[in-house]
Formats: structure tokens, C-alpha cells, sequence
């Protein structure tokens, strides 16, 4: 008996396309960096002597794709199974913080993470959860824990506390007996925060992820403009579609840079969102009208207001406020 609430070839098609991942220049300058902190963190480990973990912040506004790009990365880094000097196979394990909690609250987050049961009546004190933090991830052989929103747990909260969770995150770096790597990510005003524990910003590894660039000097088109009709060809072909002849044009991959905020995990978003209706539609060619139609049904607004439609959309849309229109124009 088929449910009406499912169509089949729609959850397949997004179960697919959720599983690939478009490779971005930033993820290899991402990978490179981490191989890097990584291979000094092992060489550290075989030599027996005390050190402190390096660690990474990669920063950029809200859609620009840093927990994707992350993810794929540690995904794959567990997956490559590196030997430890005792054995193990190294692994990273990773959390994702909120805005309510304190440095206690993201000790038992990082337990979690873990595998280790931790209830929220615990009497440890910040010393001792931490102390089982370290405890657990040597047993485990988990070299690193990546905080994903990091800035949330920081947020609203007053100078003493921020230093509590920082003094939390450089407990981990700084430990005798296993020195953790982490991997901070948030919005720009992650760093901010970072910067308040002077010990802790030393020992950072910073990585921006840009907006897309589409300015160019005369006679040399910005190479995103290419990345871009790349993404619109790789996620049509990954889905058996072939794309309009008006879609590899300037003037369409500027509007949907624009309806993106030039923001790659939002563009991404977008065309994987058009791309399945075009699947929907049956015609066998993704074209401008399913981004239109994909743009209406997020946003609400009318077909002839769209990043994909209006002629003066430049001005109608600002990179600032994703998904909504300015006031008046």
C-alpha cells in the first residue's frame, strides 16, 4: 500500500543528491590545512613528549557551507582509519552547541559526543567533566573534537562565562596526558570571541570561507562564474537532466549568485531545490522557471519578484538579508 505521503522518486532523488558534494577550491585549502595540524598532532604523539594541540576556526556568514564542507572532510578523515602510535584509529568525533548552556552544559554535549551517558543533574565539577572528557576520548582513540556554531554557546552571555567555555576549549588543547585537536566553526564573530583567551588564539588556525566573487578585471571573467555553471551542470546530470540553453549565461548565474546571498551553501541548496522540481515536472531539462518556482515556494513572494524575474534584482536583493526583498524598491 503506497502512502500519500511519500513520493518515491522525489525521496530517492534527494537521498542521492544529499549524499554528493560538490567540491569547492576552499575544501581542498581546508583539507590541506587540517592535514597539516593533523600530521604535526600524530608526529607530537609518536615522539612521547608533552605538547600542546593545535587547532582550527573556520569562520564565514550563516549558508556559506562550513558544516558541510567539515563534515565531508572528517567523514572521510574517520573513514581513512590513521593508525595511532597505540594502535587505534584515529578519529574525530563532533558537536553541535546551542545558545542556552554553559561551559557545564558543554562538557556533557562533548560527553555525548562521545558515547559517554552524562544526565543533567551531575554534581562533577568543570575540572572533573573535563577530565572525563580526556579520559574518554584516549580511550576511544579520538584525536579532535569538532564544535560546530560555536559562537552560540557564547552568545549573550557575560565576560565571565565566555572565558569559562574558552578556558573549557584550552583545557582540551592544552591537556598532559591527551592533548585534543579542535575544530571551532561559526559566524565571523566566532573569531571575536576566540581573541578574549589570548593562550587559546595562539593556538588557532584560522580559515575564511569567502562570499562568491563575481567581479572581474577586462577580459578576465571571475572564475566563479564558472564554478557556478558547474554546480547547475553536475547536480542536472547527477538527477538524468540536461539544462536549459539559458541557464549557462552571466546574466542567469548572477541572479542566482544573488538569490544564494553569494553564499555557496545556499546556491547549493537552491539548485538542489530546482533541480528536484525539475525532476517533478517530468520534461527531462532543469530551466529558469523551477528556480523561480523553487524561490516562490521558500519564500512566499510573487513569481514577477523574484532574483530570477525582477530587472532591477540587484537592488531589490542585498547580500545582508538572504531571502528577502529591501523595503520600498
Amino acid at each position: 500500500m503506497t502512502n500519500p505521503f511519500i513520493i518515491p522518486s522525489l525521496a530517492n532523488l534527494n537521498a542521492d543528491l544529499a549524499q554528493r558534494h560538490f567540491p569547492l577550491a576552499r575544501g581542498e585549502e581546508l583539507q590541506q590545512t587540517f592535514a597539516q595540524l593533523f600530521s604535526r598532532h600524530l608526529g607530537r604523539l609518536q615522539s612521547g613528549k608533552g605538547f600542546e594541540a593545535r587547532s582550527l576556526l573556520v569562520t564565514g556568514l550563516s549558508g556559506s557551507g562550513k558544516t558541510v564542507e567539515i563534515s565531508d572532510m572528517l567523514n572521510r578523515f574517520n573513514e581513512s582509519a590513521v593508525p595511532m602510535p597505540d594502535g587505534k584509529d584515529a578519529r574525530f568525533a563532533s558537536c553541535v552547541l546551542e545558545a542556552k548552556g554553559s561551559w557545564k552544559d558543554l562538557g556533557r554535549k562533548t560527553l555525548h559526543a562521545l558515547g559517554y551517558p552524562i544526565t543533567n543533574k551531575t554534581r562533577r565539577t568543570q575540572f572533573e567533566i573535563w577530565d572525563l572528557v580526556i579520559k574518554q576520548a584516549k580511550l576511544q582513540g579520538v584525536i579532535g573534537i569538532y564544535y560546530d556554531e560555536a559562537q552560540h554557546i557564547m552568545r549573550g552571555k557575560s565576560d565571565a562565562e565566555v572565558l569559562s567555555v574558552l578556558d573549557a576549549f584550552k583545557t582540551l588543547m592544552k591537556s598532559h596526558d591527551w592533548p585534543l585537536m579542535l575544530i571551532l566553526s561559526g559566524v565571523p564573530e566566532l573569531g571575536d570571541y576566540v581573541q578574549r583567551e589570548p593562550q587559546l588564539d595562539r593556538l588557532m588556525t584560522r580559515i575564511e570561507f569567502q562570499e562568491i566573487d563575481l567581479s572581474s578585471a577586462p577580459g578576465h571573467p571571475a572564475q566563479d562564474y564558472e564554478t557556478l555553471n558547474e554546480i547547475v551542470g553536475s547536480y542536472a546530470i547527477s538527477a538524468g537532466l540536461k539544462v536549459d540553453a539559458g541557464l549557462p549565461t552571466g546574466d542567469f548565474l548572477h541572479r542566482l549568485a544573488t538569490a544564494g546571498a553569494f553564499r555557496w551553501g545556499l546556491v547549493i541548496d537552491m539548485v538542489v531545490d530546482a533541480v528536484a522540481l525539475a525532476v517533478a515536472r517530468r520534461e527531462g531539462v532543469v530551466e529558469r522557471s523551477d528556480f523561480v518556482a523553487a524561490w516562490c515556494e521558500k519564500t512566499g513572494m510573487n513569481q514577477l519578484a523574484t532574483p530570477f524575474t525582477h530587472d532591477s534584482y540587484e537592488r531589490m536583493f542585498r547580500r545582508d538579508k538572504p531571502f528577502r526583498a529591501a523595503i520600498g524598491t
